[in-house]
């Protein structure tokens, strides 16, 4: 059944007004993929936050216009799908990367971190940092530290001397008075 103007420019306004909101996007392809490997891929992109499409070429063109992500939406060829996300960039490119390992057939054409193109290599390397709840607590870990280690430097002293009095008293080291 073939998709009327009227639903194209439909689908072209939605997309755009979803890619104007959207701080990252990356851009695959996949040949051969199933229905179930679909649904796979959507299942582990559901956690974070991110929206998986599948998009013709030209309506994705026509949607990306006038919008930050424009620049990686220009020429595309062949199937294309895209995952973007108002959230962490650093989770979508870890699940995305994720499911591309296990299935070969899925690979990435683009991508997009808030406003800057980045290529293959940067994805794959983006999906190596840790998560921004990861730095945040290595953060709070790295600021807790040095009181955590002067509180207990301060224990020492008293702990110290208490251990020296009773090794004293034990061998009887001290005169009764």
């Amino acid at each position: 059944m073939a998709v009327t103007r009227a639903r194209k420019i439909e689908q072209v306004e939605k997309l755009s007004a979803d890619l104007k909101s959207a701080s990252s996007m990356i851009v695959a392809t996949y040949s051969k993929l199933t229905v179930m490997q679909d649904f796979e891929l959507r299942k582990a992109l559901r956690p974070t936050g991110a929206t998986y499409r599948v998009v013709k070429n030209t309506l994705a063109e026509r949607a990306g216009k006038g919008t930050k992500v424009e620049s990686a939406l220009k020429d595309l060829t062949g199937v294309t799908s895209i995952a973007y996300t108002q959230g962490d960039p650093v989770a979508l490119a870890k699940a995305l990367s994720k499911y591309a390992k296990d299935n070969p057939e899925f690979t990435f054409k683009a991508g997009l971190v808030e406003g800057r193109v980045i290529t293959v290599k940067e994805i794959e390397s983006l999906a190596t940092m840790p998560s921004k709840e990861e730095l945040y607590s290595k953060l709070l870990f790295m600021l807790n530290a040095p009181a955590q280690r002067l509180v207990t430097t301060m224990n020492a002293v008293g702990r110290d001397l208490a251990v020296v009095i009773g090794q004293g008293v034990e061998q009887k080291k001290f005169k009764e008075a």
